[in-house]
């Protein structure tokens, strides 16, 4: 038998090829989500006048649509989409919050999700939530220690770090826990609109942040509706709409394909309000 240095593809069906120097980190085979939720009432005419009916049923939503796809090291993937296009349901389903339907999700680790919904203490003061963040998270005390300083400088908080969290805004709340999440080197991080907050230089700081996750062996998840954002961030992207993959591809490239889809739909919209 001839040897051969030819790197051996692995046969993956129809999702992308998987080599031994190019390993999956996430991989999401034709994932379906599927849950029930309350129908609003229906409207009836009873006599002159209209009343909603007191009867809700349960009405069955397709949240995804057999969404494949393979994740690999050194990726920064943002995901975009419409508004309710299932963007944040498939990140849920990759951290294992959402479970799914059909199909199947793997993982080689543990991904780590940071979004609006990360847990904060508001009674305890920016200082001891970054204790115990960093706790959770499984740095050693002497190692918050040693950070500490670091993650302060980071969220632009010096002046409040002292205070309760209760007396923060949304976005000094979100900077402190996005400064807290990527203080340490996460294998799958997934950031669902954690950076819309804050000035340009924070902004700036988080993009670098996500940049150097990626370049030590990192993958990271960016759902965003700032393509600005995804363009300076990503070098991947994956659009979303209706539950269904509809690309997956360079970044650039995939939110031209998407942007001309939503100047399409604002025609559509405008043209069919205007009088005929």
């Amino acid at each position: 038998m001839s040897e051969t240095n030819e790197e051996q593809a692995f046969d993956t069906g129809s999702l992308p090829e998987v080599t031994r120097n190019n390993p999956p980190v996430v991989v999401c085979d034709n994932v379906h989500v599927r849950y029930k939720t309350l129908a609003t009432g229906k409207k009836l005419k009873l006599g002159s006048k209209d009343v909603m009916s007191k009867r809700r049923e349960l009405r069955e939503v397709h949240a995804l649509k057999g969404i494949s796809f393979v994740a690999h090291k050194n990726e920064s993937i943002g995901i975009i989409g419409s508004n309710g296009s299932g963007k944040s349901t498939l990140m849920r389903s990759i951290t294992g919050l959402t479970p799914t339907s059909e199909g199947a999700i793997y993982a080689t680790s543990r991904p780590n999700l940071l979004g609006v919904g990360a847990a904060l203490i508001p009674d305890l003061s920016g200082a001891r939530n970054i204790v115990l963040g960093s706790l959770a998270l499984g740095l050693t005390r002497d190692e918050i220690d040693a950070k500490f300083d670091d993650i302060v400088e980071f969220t632009g908080l010096e002046d409040f770090i002292d205070l309760p969290m209760r007396t923060y805004s949304s976005g000094m709340s979100q900077r402190l826990k996005f400064a807290i999440a990527t203080s340490v080197q996460h294998e799958i991080l997934i950031v669902d609109e954690a950076l819309n907050v804050g000035d340009k230089k924070f902004r700036d700081r988080s993009e670098g942040r996500i940049r150097a996750i990626r370049e030590n062996a990192g993958t990271v998840f960016l759902v965003s509706h700032s393509m600005r954002t995804i363009k300076d961030t990503c070098n991947r992207a994956l659009w979303i709409e209706k539950g269904e993959l509809l690309a997956d591809g360079p970044a650039l490239e995939v939110i031209r394909k998407y942007q001309a889809f939503t100047k399409a739909e604002k025609a559509k919209e405008k043209n069919q309000e205007e009088p005929a």
